[in-house]
């Protein structure tokens, strides 16, 4: 099949199940590519979006792999507010995630064909959804990109947050997806929300960025 006629996100999604082949139940299973300790980092930053000190708040991961985030929540006292759900659009992702957590609440869909029955969340997280390209172009990554983060807008209470790979490099890999700021806060700003947060504070070289539908009381 030509890369013309699969979705971007059946692409990545394809690409990614190949990982669980290679590497099974482990962060390189679901596309980390240094360290479980890198990974933990990630799912840090991505809980510390939700702006709530003692509030329980509901989370959905999409594009959740594993589930390797509900590992860290409920290996951590303090996120034990976190009600979690995960979604991915990849059934051998879903069905292996409910082997490991058969209580948790998983959904599979694919939530650019179709979102309409899919309930809205405080926040809703997107790890590493948008660091791999491959061989798509840059263009219908961008394109993919935006259509993600607004179909996850459309689902959030109060924000959400997603991850993606730096410009500010030494080099850039021509199978990863460097979002400038300008281009990535320009969209930000003008479709979703202008009060956003970009973190560009830890090793990874990618940034994060936290989009809230409020600005902060604090």
């Amino acid at each position: 099949m030509e890369m013309s006629e699969v979705t971007p996100q059946r692409y990545l999604s394809t690409a990614n199940e190949a990982n669980l082949d290679r590497h099974g139940d482990s962060h390189l299973g679901v596309g980390y590519t240094k360290s479980p300790a890198e990974a933990a980092e990630r799912y840090a930053i991505m809980l510390g979006a939700t702006r709530e000190q003692e509030e329980p708040v509901s989370l959905l991961d999409l594009g959740c792999g594993l589930a390797h985030m509900l590992d860290y929540i409920r290996s951590h006292q303090e996120w034990d507010r976190i009600r979690y759900t995960g979604l991915d659009l990849s059934p051998r992702y879903v069905e292996a995630a409910r082997e490991r957590h058969p209580d948790a609440d998983l959904i599979e869909v694919d939530i650019l064909d179709r979102d309409a029955a899919l309930p809205d969340y405080d926040y809703v997280v997107m790890n590493c959804v948008f660091n791999y390209r491959g061989e798509l172009s840059r263009e219908r990554m961008l394109a993919y990109w935006k259509r993600m983060t607004a179909a996850a807008f459309r689902h959030c209470r109060r924000g959400i947050v997603f991850n993606v790979m730096s410009k500010l490099v030494d080099w850039e890999r021509d199978d990863l997806f460097h979002l400038p700021f300008d281009t990535m806060s320009r969209f930000v700003a003008d479709e979703l929300s202008r009060h956003f947060v970009i973190r560009h504070d830890y090793d990874a070289y990618e940034y994060t960025v936290y989009v809230y539908r409020s600005p902060s009381t604090s």
